[in-house]
């Protein structure tokens, strides 16, 4: 195996937290017997047979060290510090294998199948990188001050050819290692294109056929750009940018869908890149999949709800012949009453002026001011009793009866279960109107009777005026037969006209306490809907990571597109709502490479982009209000733009 080539020093291009790897302190060897198997290669000795075997170059002492570490690394307590130079012997098989063990992968091993020794050596590489990749996800300390760690990750990342499924497994530990240490990891401008691994990684994202190894590096490139000082690199990932939006519409696969998010996030949540993502060509077409991704989530977790809003009515027969109307006191019904005490009296009264109905209400205002209108002209002989007192012997009257206080913009007192008594009375079409409308004879029966009723108040009349007195007609005649024949346009048809088959027998009124034969249809008070519902969709959980980071995305171009305009969310605390974005609090038009044209122009594409997005936010329902008011203020912003 020959020795590791370091392709310069990149790790003097990173900053690394204080403090490097040193070797433990010597101490009184421990027996460590935790699988309870070979204690001897468990105990904390410089000898230690696992660390010796790793690095004797034996191939079938290597293979037995390498099975003893996998077993042991699933145990929490295991340390592989504990152990001097366990973690150095553990890169020599894999710089070994980026360094020079790659170039022996070539056309003519694929063809007839790599030699004993390079088989061997290559899966001792494998081992060791899922070894040390372990030890990245449980402790990341163990190899970040490590000083082969940045050589291995460099090496492995310029060297390995990803196209190649002999590399493939090796590039995803080592990406997974990188993971680990990315978001502490500081590129610095001056560092050379061959030791910086965010154009290697760029590379795998945009032209790799391995959809783990793009997941991958997806979440190890936006590590790094996690970084505030790293912002400088976001001209290098244009190609991985362009594939996360190329992935996005894949919303059924969330692992891959997810750290497209993220990636995206990371370059519009710094404001100068998120300026310059307003001019991308596809910024359109990204609003789009990103609204859809939160309609389709929230399409799962929605329930229908139907709210019934009908107000009470009261419908009309106009075949019945018959009309009725409140029930009033007659004379001796007054002459009987005011021979009573109360509270008899007012227990009588209600009897006769009221009656029981489970879905009618009265105000007790109204019953009320009924009783005391009645019963004022007698109140010398027999005093009124309360206004309370009313109320509370509606209940004794009427058990199924209830007062009650409706709550809302204004309180309402109303008794439920009651409602004016009503009286069926005869039709009065064939009525007599004349001398406007005072004459004192009862309906007749047909529209002859009528007339002859109508001839004998023509006696009275005499020339040479002779004005028509039905109702308020103000027609003049000369004659005595053009009056006759006048009174003949004011006389009911003897049958009432067809209606047409779609219209209804009887016709709805507000309920009140008018008379619809009296009252003309168009002095009527507007009738209430029958059948009023409201049917809509309201989401009973939250929306899902990937619809949240969806929202947070256009929640933050809507921002710069309209930095601006009045309507753009102001600077706070909170930093409007999401956390994590990177305040740039310098004027942008004095900022360096800063084209305040360039800006105008991206913040008029934005603008137009949402505006073509509009029918797809007002879809959108939210559980948390919070969210739902980002949503209702990008509506009402693109508003004006319609106009």
């Amino acid at each position: 195996m020959s020795a590791y080539v370091n392709r310069g020093t990149p790790q003097q291009a990173y900053y690394h937290r204080p403090g490097q790897y040193t070797a433990p302190a010597p101490q009184r060897p421990v027996a460590n017997v935790k699988d309870d198997y070979e204690r001897w290669y468990t105990e904390i000795l410089p000898n230690n047979r696992m660390a010796l075997s790793v690095r004797s170059g034996i191939h079938s002492e290597v293979a037995w060290a390498l099975d003893r570490l996998c077993r042991l690394g699933g145990n929490e307590q295991f340390s592989y510090r504990s152990y001097p130079g366990l973690i150095d012997g553990l890169f020599d098989w894999p710089e070994w294998y980026v360094n020079e063990g790659y170039k022996e992968v070539n056309e003519s091993q694929e063809l007839f199948g790599p030699s004993k020794d390079f088989d061997a050596q290559h899966r001792f590489a494998l081992e060791s990188l899922l070894i040390l990749r372990n030890i990245a996800l449980q402790d990341p300390t163990e190899l970040q001050n490590h000083s082969h760690t940045i050589s291995l990750i460099l090496n492995g990342l310029h060297n390995l050819d990803f196209t190649k499924d002999k590399n493939q497994e090796a590039l995803l530990h080592i990406i997974d290692i990188f993971q680990g240490l990315a978001g502490n990891l500081l590129i610095n401008a001056s560092v050379p294109d061959y030791s910086n691994p965010i154009i290697p990684l760029t590379k795998i994202i945009a032209h790799s056929k391995n959809r783990s190894l793009i997941i991958a590096a997806f979440n190890a490139l936006t590590g790094v750009l996690s970084h505030p000082g790293n912002a400088l690199h976001f001209s290098r990932t244009k190609e991985s940018l362009g594939a996360a939006i190329r992935y996005l519409p894949l919303f059924v696969d969330k692992a891959l869908l997810e750290p497209c998010l993220e990636h995206i996030y990371i370059h519009v949540a710094h404001p100068s890149s998120a300026r310059v993502f307003l001019l991308n060509p596809e910024l359109s077409s990204v609003l789009k999949v990103l609204c859809s991704l939160v309609l389709s989530e929230q399409q799962a977790t929605q329930e229908k709800v139907t709210l019934d809003i009908t107000p009470q009515y009261r419908t009309v027969n106009l075949n019945s012949g018959t009309t009725a109307r409140n029930y009033e006191l007659t004379a001796e019904d007054l002459e009987n009453l005011s021979k009573s005490s109360e509270p008899h009296r007012c227990y009588e009264w209600m009897r006769l002026v009221l009656a029981a109905r489970q879905d009618a209400e009265m105000t007790q205002v109204d019953i009320w001011t009924l009783y005391k209108e009645t019963f004022t002209p007698y109140q010398e002989a027999i005093p009124l009793l309360g206004a309370s007192d009313v109320i509370k012997y509606v209940t004794h009257v009427y058990p199924s009866a209830q007062a009650m206080v409706l709550q809302g913009p204004t309180q309402r007192f109303i008794v439920r279960g009651i409602e004016r008594r009503q009286q069926v009375t005869a039709s009065e079409r064939f009525k007599c109107l004349w001398d406007r409308s005072a004459c004192s004879e009862a309906a007749f029966s047909s529209p002859a009777d009528l007339f002859d009723h109508l001839l004998e108040h023509l006696g009275s009349l005499q020339p040479p005026a002779l004005p028509c007195l039905w109702s308020t007609c103000q027609h003049t005649c000369s004659e005595l037969q053009h009056l006759r024949a006048h009174l003949l346009t004011h006389l009911p048809s003897s049958q009432p006209q067809a209606r047409h088959p779609s219209q209804s027998e009887t016709v709805t009124v507000a309920p009140g306490t008018y008379d619809i034969n009296t009252i003309p249809p168009t002095n009527r008070p507007v009738p209430p809907i029958r059948n009023a519902t409201i049917s809509y969709e309201r989401p009973i959980v939250d929306p899902s990571s990937a619809a949240l980071t969806a929202l947070l995305i256009i929640r933050v171009l809507f921002r710069t597109a309209f930095a601006s305009s009045e309507v753009a969310p102001k600077a706070d605390a909170d930093h409007f709502g999401f956390p994590g974005v990177v305040e740039d609090t310098s004027d942008p038009n004095e900022a360096a490479g800063t084209d305040p044209e360039s800006d105008k122009e991206g913040e008029r594409r934005g603008r137009k982009a949402f505006l073509g997005v509009r029918h797809m936010l007002q879809n959108v329902r939210l559980r948390d209000e919070a969210l739902m008011s980002w949503v209702e203020e990008m509506v009402d912003a693109t508003m004006p733009e319609l106009n």
